[in-house]
């Protein structure tokens, strides 16, 4: 069998490995929250059936081998045939485990442990099979590869390595970037599945086709294992621990890259495509490089790759430096992120399949214990830094800090360089080479900036969900989050709370906002004297109130005012009051990824429920200028037509985006006076705080003047969907940008 036809197979199943991941993780966060702790979950699960699988594999491999190529072919095809019907199935079993556990664990299941261990396990029950299956194709492909093929099978894994990221690659770019924007996510799920499906047909047609070699020989032996030369001079299985930690820095690092260099690339879906795309073409490129160096050289001669590990991991603090003059567009972005993180990515690359050559020797068994290991360092690394070193230290030295093992290793791998009398001069190179490294690595970390280094008036506060900093640019006070502007001072903010109030039939009760932003919403309803719950999902934003507003304290020590941490959509599902008001300013800009969840019509039917009869939802459309998206535009009011019978719609102070007002009740039309009248002295005098020239009539009737339709925003596209789960037209849009609106 030509063995051209696994680096097809795995090309695909690599793509379709990547899908899965952004798919399923979307629907599980559609489903559970867009915390960061049921993130972790959900990839921390999807990796850990990926390291069981090929622990797994690798066992089953080693017992079938000898049975035949046919019989090995025919496993490898059934473990790709249960992957793809994985991606049939799983929304299903999303669905139905969430649905089981709202309807058996009542109001238990919402308390944050109960929460997140019930929640745990339905990701558990759902994930956990189907990416243990993804896992066992590398072993049991190794072992098909042995017995199918007289090429030499030493280095079979970093073959299929380097397949398999490639097609990860295709797997990032082609869905975010063309796919998901067109079909949406179950359809694009749906294209993967049937490529696996094709993989498993074609699996098991070469099967009855296939002649087999002699059988490999036995497994090496425990004596042969300890006997063979060390690498570095590690003791036996030290290959094990350097995939372990290089495993958990790289994995680490990811997160601290994210929250780096979105500053330059924007908070958008493509952003976070870009950091993984960047860092997969250049691990391929590493793997490209091993797979060439390794005709003519020894694993043992690759202490060069070690020696640089360690300051090609704080290249990050250079590439990220608002000094470095490279131009603020997104293709400078993209540059700055692939000088930063590439060299790191490609040497890691080159090192992760050396390693595990290095350890298996073709043996598919010893091959999926190492890639286990790689993989439980893979897990374990986004853990490690998203909940202790991020909150701790910060990008900029937790950066240093995962640094540190590298160069340990880089050291290590030095001083135990074993001398080759063709390169001994290259060799004694090396310590010089090494303490150069270090010295760079001082002045990286002693003459570097991040972003926040330019205010000189800030409060920088870090959590496991993002670094937020209050602070004052040129007079302005500002909110940013992972150095994304989040709002400013801003009138605009107040009619969140007072326009919807204002137009209730009754005196309220109660409201609820979903966002704290810098508090002006939160504390503008409470002006109301009415009782007011906000929900935010990153805990330091409450924190950062008296930065912005001078009364903070004693807002928040109001016996009416509540703030609650938790995912906005989450705690509509949990919740079982009803609120007069419901008010909803999601983070901008509307393309922010995950905020479709918050316009969609699957969350205006859980608003709705939490609704007390007549009540009235507020929904903010953040566009500025929406003439080169009218798409958007038409999606977000296409799904709050579809959801509410009755809708009033006003542009906002200077056209920045629409005030939208949506009951199940008529909303009956007033005039500015009669809903200045409605406001309490309080309410009138937070109203025009920070336009004291103006009376609330007047500050009514500069939008009331201009209201529109709904129809109208609906129907300006009439091709486009509305904004659903399955649809994020918001968040998705590079085609509509380069090519223009759809019909």
């Amino acid at each position: 069998m030509n063995i051209a036809w696994y680096f097809f197979f795995f090309l695909v199943s690599g793509f379709c490995s990547l899908v899965y991941e952004v798919v399923w993780l979307r629907l599980a966060m559609a489903k559970f929250g867009v915390t960061t702790p049921m993130v972790s979950v959900v990839l921390s699960v999807f990796m850990a059936g990926l390291a069981l699988g090929s622990l797994a594999g690798g066992a089953i491999a080693r017992r079938t081998e000898r049975r035949g190529a046919a019989l090995l072919l025919r496993l490898y095809g059934a473990v790709e045939l249960l992957i793809g019907l994985a991606g049939l199935l799983v929304p299903h079993l999303l669905n139905l485990v969430f649905g089981l556990m709202k309807a058996g664990a009542g109001q238990l299941v919402w308390d944050s442990a109960s929460y997140y261990l019930l929640s745990g396990a339905c990701v558990v029950v759902s994930l956990l099979p189907w990416c243990t299956a993804m896992g066992a194709t590398f072993p049991l492909a190794m072992a098909a590869i042995r017995s199918t093929s007289s090429l030499p099978s030493e280095r079979s894994f970093s073959f299929l390595y380097l397949s398999n990221v490639l097609g990860a690659i295709l797997g990032t770019i082609i869905p975010a970037f063309l796919l998901i924007e067109l079909w949406g996510f179950q359809s694009t799920l749906h294209l993967a599945s049937s490529f696996n499906i094709l993989i498993a047909g074609t699996v098991l047609a070469l099967s009855f086709t296939v002649k087999s070699l002699a059988p490999p020989e036995p497994a090496t032996s425990v004596a042969e294992i300890q006997s063979q030369p060390r690498l570095y001079d590690f003791a036996a299985g030290g290959s094990l621990w350097l995939l372990f930690i290089t495993g958990l820095c790289t994995m680490a690092m990811e997160v601290v890259w994210i929250r780096q260099f979105s500053v330059y690339l924007g908070n958008v879906v493509y952003a976070f495509v870009a950091i993984l795309a960047v860092y997969l073409a250049a691990t391929w490129m590493g793997s490209f490089l091993y797979r060439n160096w390794a005709r003519t050289n020894h694993p043992r001669e690759s202490v060069k790759a070690w020696t640089f590990l360690g300051i090609l991991a704080l290249l990050p603090l250079l590439l990220i430096d608002p000094a470095l003059p490279i131009k603020g567009t997104f293709l400078g972005a993209v540059l700055r992120t692939a000088v930063g993180i590439g060299p790191l990515s490609a040497a890691l690359g080159f090192l992760t399949p050396l390693l595990v050559d290095h350890y298996s020797a073709g043996d598919p068994a010893r091959a999926g214990r190492a890639y286990s290991l790689n993989i439980v360092g893979g897990i374990a690394g986004p853990l490690l830094c998203g909940f202790l070193i991020l909150p701790l230290l910060g990008d900029r030295w937790g950066l240093v800090v995962l640094s540190i093992p590298l160069f340990v290793i880089g050291l290590f791998a030095v001083i135990h360089e074993v001398p080759q009398a063709a390169t001994f001069l290259a060799t004694a190179a090396s310590k010089p080479m090494y303490a150069i490294t270090i010295l760079l690595a001082f002045i990286l970390v002693t003459y570097t900036n991040n972003y926040q280094a330019s205010f000189t008036d800030r409060v920088e506060m870090r959590d496991y969900m993002a670094t937020v900093v209050a602070a004052n640019d040129n007079g302005q006070k500002r909110l940013l989050i992972n150095g994304i502007g989040m709002t400013t001072l801003s009138p605009i903010t107040k009619y969140m709370a007072h326009l919807p109030l204002a137009y209730l039939s009754r005196p309220a009760q109660n409201g609820l906002i979903i966002c704290f932003g810098m508090g002006t919403t939160f504390r503008s309803m409470l002006s109301w004297g009415i009782d007011t719950t906000v929900v935010e999902l990153n805990p330091s934003v409450p924190k950062l109130f008296p930065y912005f507003h001078a009364d903070a304290a004693e807002v928040v020590m109001s016996p009416l005012a509540h703030i609650v941490v938790d995912d906005g959509r989450r705690f509509l599902e949990r919740s079982s009051e009803q609120y007069d008001v419901i008010t909803i300013d999601p983070p901008p800009p509307i393309s922010t990824p995950t905020t479709s969840l918050l316009y969609s019509s699957e969350f205006y039917a859980v608003a709705k429920k939490r609704l007390r009869p007549g009540g009235i939802l507020h929904a903010w459309l953040a566009i500025r200028d929406p003439g080169w998206d009218l798409s958007t535009q038409t999606a977000f009011a296409k799904a709050l037509r579809d959801s509410f019978p009755y809708i009033r719609v006003f542009p906002s102070l200077g056209g920045w985006g629409f005030h939208m007002l949506a009951s199940e009740t008529p909303i009956p039309a007033m005039d500015a006076v009669s809903l200045a009248q409605r406001m309490s002295p309080q309410a009138a005098a937070d109203f025009v705080e920070w336009n004291s020239p103006l009376s609330p009539t007047e500050m009514f009737a500069s939008i009331l003047q201009k209201e529109q339709q709904i129809t109208r925003l609906a129907s300006t596209r009439p091709g486009i969907p509305a904004i659903q789960d399955d649809r994020p037209i918001n968040e998705y849009f590079l085609l509509r940008r380069m090519l223009g609106p759809f019909p």
